[in-house]
């Protein structure tokens, strides 16, 4: 474990290989699991700000379940997630002809129509932020879904860090990533990497 502010980061953050490769898992990390992302307080209003945007993108199911529930929804841990549809899809979840599925904020906010990117935990994924009081914790999810994203990682050799530098400085700053990829040339100079 390595300590950068109040923020303990993994070292599988460092040593893990990973780049996306959507044409494999076609995305499903949007539609597997038992509940939805995890959603920070400030990104509800987001989230519903962004819905006229996104409404005629989203499945009548989704829409269904936001005009029943919302956006999101208080799961059985206690966290409050984005609502999903069948008791998997998230409700931002749409679909391409090739059967793969793609955010339909992240979508919108490539063409311009939007400024919100989509909750910063999705940004993140496969790193999972926990919140414990006076510090927080980054740490690596494995989850079988994402093992063409591990594969294709080793074999550009690209560290998981690096892979989410956008989303990690989204999220802590930029000075914060700074002092990690000093960390991370700590750690190898140390032989711990």
């Amino acid at each position: 474990m390595i300590q950068i502010d109040d923020v303990v980061v993994s070292l599988d953050v460092f040593r893990e290989k990973f780049l996306c490769d959507l044409s494999a898992c076609k995305g499903q990390c949007c539609i597997e699991g038992d509940a939805g992302a995890p959603v920070e307080l400030d990104e509800v209003a987001q989230l519903e700000e962004v819905l006229p945007v996104i409404w005629n993108d989203l499945s009548p199911e989704a829409r269904e379940v936001i005009n029943q529930q919302g956006v999101v929804y208080t799961d059985c841990e206690g966290d409050l997630v984005t609502s999903i549809v069948n008791g998997k899809d998230c409700v931002f979840t749409c679909y391409d002809r090739q059967g793969g599925c793609y955010c339909a904020i992240e979508k919108a906010y490539r063409e311009g129509r939007c400024s919100f990117y989509k909750p910063v935990s999705c940004h993140l994924y496969p790193i999972r932020v926990g919140d414990y009081g006076p510090y927080k914790a980054v740490n690596y999810h494995r989850w079988e879904v994402c093992k063409a994203a591990v594969l294709l990682g080793k074999k550009e050799n690209l560290p998981l860090y690096q892979f989410l530098k956008e989303p990690l400085i989204r999220k802590f700053g930029e000075a914060w990533y700074h002092e990690l990829e000093e960390a991370a040339e700590e750690l190898k100079k140390q032989g711990y990497l």
